[in-house]
């Protein structure tokens, strides 16, 4: 596959020819190189890969036709979006759902990431064809890789992690959790701008609100990465960051990354997991203390994984009081119905061992030890 194949192949997909900013175009370019060159794919998990590269560009040629025809869109704010984020497997999916209760909320849902256009009428968010059509998928990955279900799962109409909104600017880590790909981990991380794929996240949510009102309320564990871009974007953005043992974190993602890239590869490197995941951690750590040394310690409200586990619904109030925002009865209402119906292992139960990536707990939390202490962050044992 080359860059004018796989705009080819969306444009026949779509019958639609203008992606917008070109820029992107360098992104494309470097996953083709590394899937070429260091992804070690099956010959199914390239077709994956490459029809997923095509969709992404499909994706990108509908937002800007909506809005071609639709210009004044352009000119809708967004107002203090509320962005949920941390190390990944620290919370956040606890704490978008409950954020997500909130009838005065919107958040990005799984279907949208796929099929965006037309933006959804209010009664579309949980019901219709492109709903359906990725409810019945995603029922099918529960009976066919359970093993990721009971590490992750999310409904049609559940929020998603927004890195969706970033993947048809072809900048987003959901590239290196599907393939062990150095070139791109490289510029991804250390070369990349991400304000060309956050340009572009905000043209799509101005897309999807045309119908449908409500907060935009998200999530991102990768966001720490790119913060300085996501606060460029939305000067107004309200930021939260969990925050949780790295010894758990890194066993935990370790463990889902290796059932994804099961999905492309037959040649899955545990150590080098390990390895590259403990290095990305560092990064996300030093640029969120980076952006409160540039911002104040205030620009981040900081919460404890074990206090989400503990209290969930009174963290989230936390999170209303400290952007003094009203928690309505309604609010609190639609959060209880949603702890009651979406207890922990739900899915099944997800257990995992550090030594399966060359690592130790102690190891983990030497590693990191000056975060722990700077946050005060509970470890067991």
């Amino acid at each position: 596959m080359t860059v004018e194949k796989i705009i080819a192949a969306a444009s026949a997909q779509t019958g639609l020819t203008e992606f917008g900013d070109p820029s992107v175009l360098e992104g494309l370019q470097r996953l083709l190189d590394a899937y070429a060159n260091e992804a070690r794919f099956t010959e199914r998990g390239a077709a994956l890969a490459e029809g997923d590269l095509v969709n992404f560009m499909g994706i990108r040629m509908k937002i800007e036709d909506w809005l071609a025809k639709h210009p004044e869109l352009l000119d809708a704010p967004i107002e203090k979006p509320m962005f949920v984020f941390g190390l990944p497997r620290t919370g956040t999916t606890l704490v978008i759902n409950l954020l997500n209760a909130d009838p005065a909320r919107r958040s990005f849902l799984r279907w949208e990431a796929y099929d965006p256009t037309p933006p959804a009428q209010p009664h579309e968010l949980s019901t219709g064809p492109r709903y359906q059509k990725m409810q019945d998928k995603t029922q099918m990955s529960l009976q066919y890789m359970p093993q990721i279900a009971a590490i992750h799962y999310e409904d049609a109409d559940s929020p998603t992690e927004c890195q969706f909104l970033m993947t048809p600017s072809f900048c987003s880590q959901v590239y290196e959790s599907q393939a062990d790909i150095p070139s791109y981990r490289q510029w991804f991380l250390h070369e990349a701008d991400y304000r060309p794929a956050f340009r572009h996240h905000k043209r799509t949510l101005q897309v999807l609100q045309q119908n449908t009102k409500g907060r935009w309320t998200l999530k991102n564990p990768w966001h720490p990465l790119y913060l300085d871009a996501l606060h460029e974007t939305y000067p107004d953005g309200q930021l939260v960051m969990t925050h949780r043992d790295p010894a758990e974190v890194v066993g935990s993602i370790c463990s889902l990354i290796k059932h994804v890239r099961a999905i492309y590869s037959d040649s899955v490197d545990l150590k080098g997991i390990g390895e590259t995941f403990m290095d990305t951690f560092q990064i996300m750590i030093d640029r969120a203390d980076a952006f409160k040394a540039k911002h104040g310690e205030n620009a981040i409200h900081d919460i404890q994984y074990a206090d989400v586990m503990r209290d969930p619904i009174g963290v989230v109030r936390g999170i209303y009081d400290r952007f003094d925002e009203a928690f309505t009865p309604e609010a609190d209402a639609a959060m209880q119905a949603y702890m009651a119906d979406n207890q922990k292992g739900k899915h099944g139960k997800h257990s995992y061992d550090l030594a399966e990536y060359g690592l130790t707990k102690e190891g983990v939390r030497e590693r990191f030890k000056s975060y722990i202490e700077r946050y005060d962050i509970p470890v067991k044992g």
